[in-house]
């Protein structure tokens, strides 16, 4: 399984990851995912601050799927990617 290094940009700040080849397409999606739902909750309330719109997105997009099916372990094992990666983002905006 070949690595791959990745720059992907959410809320406007760039993120070095290396990740596996296969994983791309889904990291992709992640990231557009989180970054429309920031925008989407950035236009709709006043919150400017995006460490608040991260943590809204993130409460939002993962409430939402745990009203989702397991269809495979390979979803799953995608959805935990993207809240590790969250999860991850929040800790280092937290140490800020």
């Amino acid at each position: 399984m070949a690595e791959i290094s990745l720059k992907v940009m959410i809320a406007g700040r760039t993120y070095p990851l290396t990740i596996k080849q296969e994983d791309e397409q889904s990291v992709q999606y992640a990231a557009k995912l989180i970054n429309d739902k920031v925008k989407e909750f950035e236009q709709n309330y006043s919150v400017r601050d995006k460490q608040d719109l991260l943590a809204m997105s993130a409460l939002n997009l993962l409430a939402a799927q745990q009203n989702i099916p397991k269809k495979s372990p390979e979803l799953e094992n995608e959805i935990n990617q993207l809240d590790l990666f969250v999860s991850d983002f929040l800790q280092k905006e937290s140490n800020l």
